[in-house]
């Protein structure tokens, strides 16, 4: 991370439907940008919602939110989550300190794509594993050995929908970036 930044770029990536919009949307200080579109009956045999639940919108593009910390202001970007979309991804990426990697753990194999992404870039990224309602909580062990997460990642959970855990969450990267942290399973 550059020294004594003013500003930094931060990713808020993630399957289809884990909670990035929310996320953006409950820790951004400013009314964020959001994309999302209407699920429509022409997108049934590429988005697979039968794990999402009552979801009626999606991210066609990207969400955008501010937060600031002691000065420091963290620009965030969240990734559209479909496979259609990825290729906005390299985009979205270019610059960018650090990433919040969104795991729901009732489909936690949707998150091997984000893994791999950040990690194939050399991209320092956290996993949050966001608390779905009625979903099982597992260790942080147990989600850095599902998801093969170097020690180096940091897992932490976190409700999207909580401004408070989310901010935790930001301010957890933020830390790891610093210092280079190493979290014990």
């Amino acid at each position: 991370m550059p020294s004594n930044p003013d500003s930094v770029k931060i990713l808020v990536a993630g399957g289809f439907g884990v909670g990035k919009t929310t996320f953006v949307g409950s820790v951004s200080e400013i009314e964020p940008l959001s994309t999302e579109a209407r699920l429509t009956q022409a997108s049934e045999p590429v988005d697979d919602i039968s794990q999402v639940g009552a979801k009626t919108t999606t991210t066609v593009a990207l969400d955008f939110g501010r937060r600031t910390f002691d000065g420091l202001v963290l620009y965030l970007f969240g990734t559209p989550g479909q496979d259609r979309f990825w290729f906005m991804w390299d985009d979205l990426v270019r610059g960018a300190i650090g990433a919040v990697v969104l795991v729901d753990t009732r489909r936690i194999t949707d998150s091997f794509a984000s893994v791999d992404f950040f990690e194939q870039r050399g991209v320092p990224f956290l996993v949050g594993v966001n608390q779905f309602d009625g979903a099982y909580t597992y260790s942080a062990g147990d989600i850095r050995e599902a998801l093969g997460l170097a020690p180096t990642v940091p897992v932490v959970h976190l409700d999207a929908r909580d401004p408070r855990s989310s901010r935790d969450a930001l301010v957890a990267l933020i830390d790891a970036r610093l210092h280079r942290t190493v979290v014990p399973a």
